[in-house]
């Protein structure tokens, strides 16, 4: 080691510290760490990339030392995959493995077994885990040839893992990482933990079943889905949430509340809207329309199909074939139903010639469309098959873009405050490797949608290299009541159709001009907008949301005339309300008022039918003050008022 050249470390906050090269960087980190310290660190984070603690080090650079966090639950979660593969490994050595990935909260490993495992297995599994990090095995990795690693993998049987390293191969890789820890050795790129005993809390969590490299031609494996936490404390928070989560689930809310359902008899992924869901949608619909309009947004309409030429002009028919129906013919000429709308409001465009004067053109539609999802993949009101998207384009010059997208972005954020949603991630995705347009016209979209972010004080991520093809985008993410992140609303600005369809304004100068177009929407879809806000409100929504507003509940049958009555009267002011005559308990009646998340409980006795009254109650269990109908009636307005205001 004495005879290695000399590097240098710098270990921020630290200092500086001179080392031979090649020198593991946990050895250069226990020359300024304490020996508490020093047991506590999982990772290296080398020039801002995390590598294991045994990566050696062998150019000048930044070193340090990394600790048990979230923002490096990736690696816990991938190590806690590779110990419960050792686990069935050891627990039933027929075994094949497949891959082990960390997933958003969690992990999972593919493997193939003759037989499917059970509940009673997970069991066996777990604590075979457990020994395994009382072991505290050294992790170790090294670097070897994908020939030797084949002849390895293949000598063991792991004939998917043999696959995957022929892909590699194929791909022109030639060298590949293992890691071992015990008896057990994996291909992996790492990094990982640097010993067993890392591990501080895991749960198995379910079974299911996957095929290979998701083509459902090749062999059905079984995969084991899993959590790990740091520590015990995180890992009870995160199965609160969960159990909460599935008492907010959206497709029981959904059941429980009669507002939608999906029937085998109509098609898989084909939604329903029940009358309350159904009004929810209206009372969304309202709005939206009224925002636009008020915004300087025209309203369009288009048809559900098209000539299969127009999605071959437009690129559908290449990009998103596979997620498109088979085309139907009519009159001998082929039509498919639409996979999007941009196409129809792009030949409203082409209907006439548009000077700039005429510019920027706002346009908005509640379009359904129609996409294909495997049947694997479809979930509730999240992933459909045909859904309504609240879908805009704006046609504008160059100069007047920077105004409409931070217009755009004001108003997605109002939008969404409205819904109750104040928490976003938001992502600026910039130009990939593979996209068309000019130069200028991506720096001109990129510092547009970048300045409107900086305008509203917003924070973001640059995601470089993840804008679609025909341009630069915003992604706003919104987290719900669960602290869940969502994909909701999109700002796209496009190159790409614009050129396709030959779109063009007569400029000042009398020569036709490309405007510059942009994609929008605030919400992404109705049917996933509304599996969100059941989940986000738990289906309490809020009063101006809320199917039935109000529910008159009499006392007695003597009551009945006054409650239908005050119900008609509340309807006529516009307020959704119903009547509850029949012959139960006031009691029970409440209660299921109160089951099906009804905001105000209107309770009519003998009091308040001799007075003209009527006594509210809400779903929360508060009890107001007795008053007259229409004082009731403009309560309810001036909440659903000041709950839309933003």
């Amino acid at each position: 080691m004495t005879d290695q050249p000399s590097i240098s470390v710098t270990i921020p906050d630290l200092g500086q510290v001179m080392a031979a090269k090649g020198t593991p960087a946990i050895d250069v980190l226990a020359e300024v760490l304490s020996n508490k310290k020093r047991k506590q660190v999982i990772l290296a984070r080398i020039d801002g990339e995390l590598k294991d603690l045994s990566t050696p080090i062998e150019k000048d650079c930044t070193l340090e030392a990394v600790f048990p966090a979230d923002d490096n639950l990736e690696v816990l979660r991938h190590t806690t995959a590779h110990v419960m593969a050792q686990a069935v490994k050891d627990l039933f050595p027929d075994v094949k493995i497949a891959i082990g990935p960390a997933i958003e909260n969690g992990f999972y490993y593919d493997f193939d077994y003759e037989r499917g495992f059970t509940p009673e297995d997970l069991e066996k599994i777990e604590s075979r885990m457990n020994e395994i990090v009382r072991e505290a095995l050294p992790i170790t990795s090294k670097e070897m040839d994908i020939s030797d690693a084949l002849e390895f993998f293949t000598s063991q049987g792991e004939e998917y893992k043999a696959e995957l390293l022929r892909d590699l191969e194929a791909e022109g890789e030639k060298t590949v990482s293992l890691y071992s820890q015990g008896n057990f050795t994996d291909l992996c790129r790492g990094p990982h933990l640097p010993d067993t005993g890392k591990l501080k809390a895991f749960k198995l969590t379910s079974l299911a079943g996957a095929y290979w490299k998701g083509d459902e031609k090749r062999p059905m494996l079984q995969r084991i889905y899993g959590t790990a936490f740091y520590d015990k404390k995180a890992m009870k928070k995160y199965f609160a949430m969960l159990e909460e989560a599935r008492k907010r689930d959206h497709r029981r809310l959904g059941k429980d509340l009669d507002l939608f359902s999906i029937q085998e008899e109509t098609g898989p992924g084909l939604i329903l809207w029940h009358p309350k869901g159904a009004m929810i949608r209206k009372s969304i619909e309202d709005f939206w329309r009224e925002e636009h309009m008020k915004r300087g947004y025209d309203l369009l309409f288009t048809p559900h199909i098209a000539r299969l030429d127009l999605w071959k002009t437009s690129g559908h028919l290449d990009f998103y074939g596979e997620n498109m129906y088979s085309p139907m013919e009519i009159d001998e000429i082929k039509y498919q139903l639409k996979p999007m709308n941009c196409p129809f409001h792009i030949a409203i465009y082409n209907s006439r010639k548009r000077s700039y004067r005429d510019l920027p053109l706002r346009w908005c539609e509640l379009g359904t469309v129609y996409r294909y999802e495997m049947t694997g993949t479809l979930h509730g009101l999240m992933r459909v098959r045909g859904f309504t998207q609240d879908d805009a384009h704006i046609f504008c010059r160059p100069d007047q873009l920077d105004d409409e997208i931070n217009e755009i972005l004001e108003m997605t954020l109002y939008v969404l405050r409205v819904f109750g949603f104040d928490r976003y991630d938001i992502y600026l995705s910039t130009r990939p490797e593979k996209s068309v347009g000019s130069d200028e016209h991506w720096e001109l979209a990129t510092g547009a949608l970048k300045n409107a972010l900086e305008r509203q004080g917003l924070s973001y991520e640059i995601d470089p290299g993840e804008g679609v093809f025909y341009g630069p985008k915003i992604d706003i993410k919104i987290r719900d009541s669960l602290d869940r992140s969502w994909q909701c609303s999109t700002i796209q600005v496009d190159f790409n159709l614009p050129e396709r369809f030959n779109v063009t304004f007569t400029g000042q100068d009398s020569q036709p001009h490309a405007p510059i177009m942009v994609h929008r929407a605030l919400l992404g879809s109705l049917e996933r907008f509304f599996g969100v806000l059941i989940e986000h409100y738990a289906g309490a929504f809020p009063t101006w949301l809320a199917p039935v507003q109000a529910t008159v509940l009499t006392v007695a049958d003597r009551h009945n005339d006054w409650a239908e009555e005050v119900a008609q009267r509340l309807r006529a002011a516009g307020i959704r309300a119903e009547a509850d005559t029949r012959n139960e308990k006031l009691g029970k009646k409440i209660r299921e008022a109160q089951l099906q998340k009804i905001p105000y409980m209107l309770v009519v006795g003998d009091q308040e039918t001799e007075a003209g009254n009527v006594s509210p109650r809400t779903r929360k269990g508060l009890q107001l003050d007795a008053m007259p109908v229409d004082e009731f009636a403009d309560m309810i307005k001036d909440e659903c008022m000041e709950q839309m205001a933003g």
